[in-house]
């Protein structure tokens, strides 16, 4: 039976963030849900990119329309195996809907695989599910991390089922972890030697 992924989005989440998880899931074969509260399948969220140019933080330029294939209203967090929460601006209001609050706090109450990074740990802050874990997030939310009762890492982090990596640079490493969560077999075949 196909694993059900459940990826909450919202306006302005970081364009690689959402993009890369989503279509790199499916690409394993995975039915991934995208849904954002207040929308429905069919619903687009502008997505924002982030950089990384030399500046004291990222740059933010517009990015695409993402597309929304499942509505909001119609999730039931137990029909899921895992959940993926991207960054960008969209945690920042996303964390203050209770819904989403809840549906966060079904992924860690049942032990099921959980992929967050960048600011996306904001929401998982607020749904205060970070207690006594090990994790990381974009640098300038240690403080928020740290005062959520969890230890911080510098690098992509795995804590029993909670992936956790800094911004979509670390996508490599971080999907390749939570792929490992999911009980994903990936069979890493050598390239055939081209003829002479």
């Amino acid at each position: 039976m196909t694993k059900q992924i459940l990826l909450l989005a919202g306006d302005f989440v970081e364009d690689y963030e959402v993009m890369v998880p989503f279509q790199a899931l499916q690409m394993i074969g995975y039915d991934v849900h995208t849904v954002c509260p207040e929308k429905e399948g069919g619903d687009s969220c502008p997505t924002a990119i982030h950089d990384f140019e030399g500046d004291q933080t990222y740059t933010e330029k517009p990015g695409h329309e993402f597309e929304l294939n499942h509505d909001f209203d119609a999730v039931d967090p137990t029909e899921y195996d895992a959940l993926v929460v991207p960054g960008g601006r969209a945690p920042e209001y996303l964390r203050t809907y209770d819904d989403v609050l809840e549906i966060v706090q079904h992924f860690f109450e049942a032990e099921k695989p959980v992929a967050s990074l960048c600011h996306g740990l904001q929401i998982l802050a607020a749904a205060d599910v970070l207690e006594g874990r090990t994790c990381t997030a974009y640098p300038a939310l240690e403080a928020d991390v740290i005062a959520a009762g969890a230890e911080w890492e510098d690098d992509v982090t795995r804590d029993e089922n909670l992936v956790t990596a800094q911004a979509w640079p670390d996508h490599p490493e971080w999907l390749a972890e939570f792929l490992e969560v999911l009980g994903t077999d990936i069979d890493h075949a050598e390239p055939a030697a081209a003829d002479d």
